[in-house]
């Protein structure tokens, strides 16, 4: 792989990570958050790793950082984009998706590049799609905030 440049074979079917999407996001509870996360970076952990290798090895790392956003942002772009634009309901889909797993998955790598790459993905991410001005936090604080029962109804 190219530190110049990304060779075009980075993050190759990235955007393969929302394939299950629907499903890892309905009924969302702490249990299944956690066993979706494992399963998550089970399978998609690899690009995630991709990515941190591509830091380690540039040497301008903020410049990384943003060839790795525009990239990723580029593919999933490329997927869903029909007729010029993303439908909103899935543009909201792939909102929450990122701040669920892709972000605590991307930090979850333990590099000291995964929160330059984080800024730069949510940087170009709202920059690129309507309504989309996110942000992200770690697994830990995400999933804190989940409740198992709340007021024991479920």
């Amino acid at each position: 792989m190219s530190v110049e440049r990304m060779d075009g074979k980075m993050l190759d079917g990235v955007e393969k990570i929302f394939e299950n999407m629907q499903t890892m996001m309905k009924k969302l509870k702490k249990a299944s958050y956690e066993k979706n996360m494992v399963g998550f970076r089970d399978e998609h952990g690899h690009y995630f790793s991709e990515m941190m290798a591509y830091m380690e090895a540039a040497e301008d790392k903020e410049s990384a950082a943003k060839e790795i956003a525009s990239e990723f942002v580029d593919r999933v772009e490329g997927n869903y984009k029909v007729k010029g634009r993303i439908n909103g309901r899935i543009q909201a889909d792939l909102n929450f998706f990122m701040i669920y797993y892709t972000f605590p998955a991307l930090l979850m790598t333990g590099s000291d590049h995964a929160k330059t790459v984080a800024d730069a993905v949510c940087a170009e991410w709202g920059s690129r799609f309507k309504d989309s001005k996110i942000n992200y936090a770690d697994y830990d604080t995400i999933y804190a905030g989940f409740r198992e029962k709340i007021l024991g109804i479920f």
